[in-house]
Order: C-alpha cells, then structure tokens, then sequence
C-alpha cells in the first residue's frame, strides 16, 4: 500500500514528520510492505493561497491510499477524503516510525480537520 507522509526533508526513512500539510516541505510517498521511499517537492508549500488543495491533488495524483500528517486544515481535509484517502494523525516522529506505528495500528485516523486552517 502507498503511504504519503508530510516530510521535513528528502534524506531518508529517518526524515522527521513535517508537522504541515499543505505547507509541508516534502511528500514522501513510501510503499508500506517494502518501505521503499519516494520523495516529491511540495510546490504547493510556496503557494499565496489553496496550498491545502493543491497538495491533496499532488498526493492524490501519486496514487496513496492513506495519509499521514501532524496538522490537516480544513480544504485540504475536504479535498482528500473527496479523493478516497483516509488520513491519520501523529504528533512528530520520523517516518519510519510514523509508518511502522501506522502498520501496528497505533494510529488515530481523522474524522474531522485537526485546525480551522491557515495555521501556515
């Protein structure tokens, strides 16, 4: 299963959570049964407004069935569960041991958005 996961940086499976996702750095896009990790530019981060949207359609376009962040607002709450994505909740790790805890189901899954948005 493909698992997007906001990333503070493009180093590796021991990259902290970025804590944002609209405005996160990067998308690492990591396939949970063999933990192979791909990296993609959040160009949305840059974005004057829509940042949320735009970064849902980016993960939604690798193809991801679940996401994993720290904060989801609003839009971009609305815009990924439009695209079938479920989304869970951490409060900061590395991705490593983000995934691994979503694979042992130590993860709380969102029903609602984490903040009103615009939180930046």
């Amino acid at each position: 299963m493909k698992i997007a996961v906001t990333a503070s940086n493009n180093t590796g499976l021991e990259t902290e959570v970025d804590p944002r996702f609209g405005r996160a750095s990067y998308f690492a896009i990591i396939d949970s049964e063999s933990m192979e990790v791909e990296f993609i530019d959040n160009s949305a981060a840059n974005a004057s407004s829509g940042a949320g949207i735009e970064a849902a359609q980016m993960v939604s376009d690798q193809g991801v069935e679940e996401l994993i962040s720290v904060k989801v607002g609003p839009k971009a709450f609305k815009a990924l569960q439009s695209a079938g994505i479920d989304i869970y909740t951490v409060d900061g790790g590395s991705l490593k041991e983000v995934v691994e805890a979503y694979k042992a189901g130590e993860l709380d899954k969102l029903d609602n958005p984490t903040n009103p948005g615009h939180m930046g």
